[in-house]
């Protein structure tokens, strides 16, 4: 939920966002929460596939495909620890079970200037 009128970044990320949705969506994966938002941290989407729980890191750029630039690296130490906390708050928040197997996963959406897809990429299984 934006306050006032979005910023340039926050209106690229929700674009991002929803690239991100629909590739996931397109490969076997189902949507089950986007924008899980505590003091501490957010997920930005919570997904599913086969009996599998995914947390989903958006990052999206308006860089093209330039090979010096990787989003993923904004993804530092402190945002994995503040992450890590608010997994372990949506599962005792949503009940789910000790056994249900999770991951992290981050998704790189490439815009280009005009917000278009360029290029979306998937890094699994992240560990924290």
């Amino acid at each position: 939920m934006f306050h006032g009128k979005p910023t340039d970044k926050q209106i690229i990320g929700r674009i991002g966002e929803d690239f991100a949705c629909d590739y996931l969506k397109k490969n076997g994966y189902k949507i089950i929460d986007r924008n899980y938002l505590r003091k501490w941290g957010e997920i930005d989407i919570v997904a599913k596939k086969g009996s599998k729980i995914h947390f989903v890191e958006v990052k999206s750029v308006t860089r093209g495909t330039s090979s010096d630039y990787r989003p993923e690296d904004n993804v530092h130490a402190w945002k994995l620890q503040r992450l890590g906390r608010v997994f372990e708050t949506y599962l005792m928040d949503k009940d789910v079970s000790d056994e249900t197997e999770w991951q992290f996963d981050v998704v790189t959406v490439y815009l280009d200037n005009d917000k278009r897809l360029v290029k979306i990429e998937v890094i699994d299984d992240l560990v924290l």
